[in-house]
């Protein structure tokens, strides 16, 4: 196991990537508090982790600092550590730049980006205690783009940015990374050969893809060399050229 007794905060751990990251470290021996503003969705997601004894469900929303602040302090009260954080949770408003008004440009930044600053800010003495360390899911989004994705995109890249500036001002006792996924099959989504093959491996992700990078990330033996860094888990999609025939 590569994490045994450790404790660990998943946002965005309801469904998708992050359910993935949670099951994934509880059966590396990890435990798990698990925000979301899902609770029916954390509810199944605990007793697929086998119980209250392995995750711990907080309703809440990671753009609200008080939520927050009461994640944190209800992981370490409950299972009196904090190893690590993997800040998921995201959202997406995908509309013209002239349709998106300024709330929802501010909603996405506050969801996406802002609770990275929030849990780092109120994580960081847990952290330093244990000499844990942060995951920002960000994605290739923050390298490349499609249209009418402005706000989602500038989040992304602003976690790449956010994730070297933190492993830089946590240091040394925290380490700070950035996973940017590319195309994951979140939905279960019927898929055509052609998807598949724009990838360089021959498939579209799946959620586990993802959660294994940012498991190893989390480990302090098998990662305690790589802070600041983002690791582009795609496929290798955003290495191949496509051309219109």
């Amino acid at each position: 196991m590569n994490h045994p007794d450790k404790h660990f905060i998943v946002t965005g751990a309801a469904s998708g990537i992050g359910r993935a990251v949670a099951l994934r470290l509880v059966a590396e021996g990890g435990t798990v508090t698990a925000m979301d503003t899902d609770g029916a969705g954390l509810g199944d997601l605990c007793r697929e982790a086998g119980g209250a004894a392995a995750v711990e469900p907080v309703v809440g929303d990671v753009a609200e600092e008080g939520d927050v602040f009461g994640c944190v302090e209800r992981a370490e009260q409950r299972f009196g550590r904090l190893d690590g954080i993997v800040c998921n949770a995201g959202i997406m408003k995908r509309m013209a730049v002239e349709d998106l008004s300024y709330e929802d440009w501010h909603r996405v930044l506050d969801v996406n980006l802002s609770q990275s600053f929030l849990f780092a800010r109120h994580g960081a003495a847990g952290l330093r205690k244990s000499g844990g360390a942060m995951v920002l899911v960000a994605s290739t989004r923050a390298f490349m783009s499609e249209a009418d994705t402005e706000s989602y995109s500038a989040t992304k890249g602003g976690l790449v940015a956010l994730a070297h500036s933190l492993a830089v001002s946590l240091s040394p006792k925290v380490r700070v990374n950035a996973v940017a996924p590319g195309w994951i099959d979140v939905s279960g989504e019927t898929l055509r050969p052609v998807d598949h093959e724009q990838h360089l491996v021959g498939r579209v992700g799946v959620p586990e893809d993802v959660a294994h990078a940012a498991s190893f990330l989390l480990d302090g033996e098998k990662a305690g060399f790589i802070t600041g860094q983002t690791l582009v888990v795609d496929g290798g999609m955003t290495r191949k050229m496509i051309y219109a025939h």
